[in-house]
Parts: C-alpha cells; sequence; structure tokens
C-alpha cells in the first residue's frame, strides 16, 4: 500500500493533533471533508491506521517496572504458550522472534517481587522450557511514528 504526501500529512496531524476533529483536519489540509474521510477509511482498511484510543502510561497505571522477557518454547508448542500469554495481563505485547528464544514479551510489574512472580507464572506454562529476562533501566527513545510518518511523505513527494 503506497502512502502519498496527503496521506502523510494526514498521519501526522492525526500523531499530532489526536483530538482533532475530521472536520478540522480538512480544513487545516485545504481537502473537502469526504476527501479527508474516504482517505482515513482507507487508511485504516489498509492497516496504516491501526488504532484511535488513547495510549496508556503503565507506570501510572501503578506498574513502573518494564523488562522484556525471552521465552523459549518446546517445538510445536508456540501457538499454544502464545495464547497463555494473552492470559497474562502484565503482559503488553509479544512477538515470535528469531535468535535467542522463540518469544519475545514486554512486561510491565508493580516491583522487582512482582515482576518476579509474573516470570515464576510463565516458566510454568506447559510449553515454556525456560526464560530470559532484561529489566529497562530508562526509556531513551519513546515509542514514536512521526519522524517514520515524514521519512515516508518525503520519499513519496521525491517520487512524484
Amino acid at each position: 500500500m503506497a502512502v502519498d504526501v496527503l496521506d502523510a500529512k494526514i498521519l501526522r496531524l492525526l500523531l499530532e493533533q489526536p483530538r482533532t476533529s475530521v472536520r478540522e483536519y480538512a480544513r487545516l489540509l485545504g481537502v473537502a471533508r469526504g476527501t479527508l474521510q474516504a482517505r482515513l477509511d482507507r487508511l485504516e482498511r489498509d492497516g496504516v491506521i491501526t488504532g484511535t484510543g488513547p495510549r496508556l502510561s503503565a507506570a501510572a497505571l501503578g506498574h513502573p517496572v518494564l523488562a522484556f522477557v525471552h521465552v523459549e518454547v518446546t517445538q510445536g508448542h508456540l501457538d499454544d504458550v502464545g495464547d497463555a500469554l494473552a492470559e497474562v495481563p502484565e503482559i503488553i505485547e509479544a512477538f515470535s522472534i528469531t535468535g535467542g528464544g522463540d518469544l519475545m514479551t514486554r512486561v510491565v510489574a508493580r516491583d522487582a517481587g512482582h515482576l518476579e512472580d509474573v516470570v515464576q507464572r510463565l516458566i510454568q506454562l506447559p510449553g515454556v522450557v525456560r526464560t530470559r529476562t532484561e529489566i529497562a533501566l530508562r526509556q531513551r527513545v519513546p515509542y514514536r511514528m512521526l519522524p517514520l510518518v515524514d521519512a515516508v511523505g518525503a520519499q513519496a513527494a521525491r517520487q512524484r
């Protein structure tokens, strides 16, 4: 799916001003409201826009510890373990990976003891061979998409 210059401008506005109305986005971009809505619908349908809800802080929800837990799985049990991981509320993301381990999870916890409890729960899941935990000390680059949107928009502009 190709993102053109207008799409990139729309995405930039969505990131910079997420609570603005479609009508206001259209006014700011100088396009018809229907055009903007059609673009938004296509971007959602194509999977470029994957959500519109707020981003929440696990730390503000009482879970300031962030860890990456690598999970090694018995061959043939990846889907089962993945389904079991989805039942653990402290796991906020999980990915199949290459390299050391089969899955990488992003885990939040109240404190080090709580993190240990979560890891012990993971170790007890059928199909889990071992885990390896890395605790994040400080976030150096927060989750962001704006630099990527700008790069894609600039590339689209060069291709015109």
